[in-house]
């Protein structure tokens, strides 16, 4: 019973079918409630990117316990677990994240967070407002299921517990970059393919989706200071003011999309900040946009990059201003691998039924598994997080609403996924 009672079973059956039997549902069935007590903690607890230390101090202390090689302070907070099965066979790895958000939670959840803390100088509420809480608790659910069968399987499977999926503070480094510098894809366990997942707020739960090829975009952060002159508000041929020039600007910007791409060419140009002035009758002297560039192709990285200093040399030039700009590629597109992919999407289908898969068009979000993806080949998936019937807000917004129904059909799709790939 230590072990599920699985040793009888994979002497009759195919590794790749284990998942379908019900031994593994009804093992499944029992850790359920314990891994959905640790999902509330993680929803109760969250810290923020590269803070996430009571995390990562539970997620180690669940993996000696089942008996994993741990290595903690791994890219700051990071946390890698290794289970050995002794049995040759190849080495995977499956990754979640483990950060929340500088999010005030508006949930009727009985376990929602009121955690507070201080980012970049400002008193924020911090929540699990984009589901990392169920990523990192399916997969120490998975741990715990491939901890009990560790006799009966070939090969290693490699847990990273990633922090800062939602990008380091400034000035620090982190996330799934930093993972990958410091090692977790090399060495004498160095995997061969690498899995996910992402719990997704525009299906019920029981749906899952994916995406072949580009999945996620990439994700690049522009910072344009326009320098003009001051003057009183009542005086403004005294001024060359920023404020119009950066309107213009920010208008002219949208155009790239519209003129300088193909319409086949997916990409999104949004100015999230426009900051200056200190008072209602005062032209200030300069303004600060900051923004977003997303997009699926790396030719129209460099046409966008491009188009927008041309576009914001020529208009400060033309009003008398001056300029600064910066522009830093953080995320690349996560793409899912399409031998990987037609391979495991099966496991999908046969766990959570065929009619409940669908193919879905490539997401506008960003993912740091981008890192990951671009050195070994990946398959991300998206899990159906909102209880059927209930509401979600989306991701990253204060009502966003993860259900708990989603952790056993996560459980079960991802240890399919690796019980299927050491079985190949």
């Amino acid at each position: 019973m230590a072990r599920f009672c699985f040793a009888a079973l994979i002497q009759l059956l195919p590794i790749g079918t284990l998942w379908a039997q019900s031994p593994l549902d009804r093992a499944v069935d029992r850790i359920v409630p314990e891994i959905t007590a640790i999902r509330h903690w993680l929803h109760q607890h969250p810290e923020l990117s590269n803070r996430e230390f009571q995390t990562a101090a539970r997620v180690a202390d669940h993996l000696r316990r089942l008996g994993f090689e741990v290595d903690t302070g791994v890219a700051h907070t990071g946390v890698v677990g290794i289970l050995r099965s002794g049995k040759p066979g190849p080495t995977i790895a499956i990754r979640a994240d483990m950060d929340a958000l500088p999010v005030t939670e508006a949930t009727t959840l009985p376990f929602a967070s009121h955690v507070k803390t201080v980012y970049l100088g400002q008193e924020v509420g911090v929540a699990h407002a984009c589901g990392h809480d169920i990523h990192t608790a399916v997969q120490l659910g998975v741990a715990t299921i491939l901890a009990g069968m560790r006799a009966d399987l070939s090969g290693t499977v490699k847990f990273l517990f990633q922090p800062a999926e939602e990008g380091a503070p400034p000035g620090e480094e982190g996330g799934a970059k930093l993972m990958v510098e410091e090692g977790v894809l090399n060495g004498p366990d160095a995997p061969e393919v690498i899995f996910g997942f992402h719990t997704w707020a525009g299906m019920e739960v029981g749906k899952v989706g994916y995406t072949k090829g580009p999945a996620l975009a990439s994700a690049d952060r522009f910072i344009a200071t326009i320098h003009g002159k001051q003057a009183h508000g009542a005086a403004p041929q005294l001024s060359v003011d920023p404020i119009v020039i950066g309107s213009q600007v920010v208008s002219a910007w949208q155009t790239i999309r519209s003129r300088n791409l193909s319409p086949f060419e997916p990409s999104v140009v949004t100015v999230g900040i426009f900051r200056g002035g200190t008072r209602f009758n005062i032209i200030p002297g300069d303004v600060e946009l900051q923004g977003t560039v997303r997009t699926y192709n790396p030719s129209v990285q460099d046409t966008i990059e491009r188009r927008m200093e041309e576009i914001l040399k020529g208009i400060t030039s033309a009003s008398g201003a001056t300029y600064d700009f910066q522009y830093d590629r953080f995320t690349p597109v996560t793409i899912n691998d399409s031998t990987l992919t037609d391979q495991m999407v099966g496991t999908l289908a046969r766990i959570a039924g065929a009619e409940n898969v669908s193919t879905m068009e490539p997401w506008m979000a960003a993912e740091d598994f981008a890192y990951y993806a671009n050195r070994i080949p990946g398959f991300f998936f998206r899990l159906g997080t909102v209880a059927p019937g209930g509401y979600s807000g989306g991701h990253h917004a204060p009502d966003f609403t993860a259900d708990d129904g989603a952790i056993p059909l996560g459980i079960r799709l991802m240890t399919g996924l690796v019980l299927d790939y050491l079985g190949k």
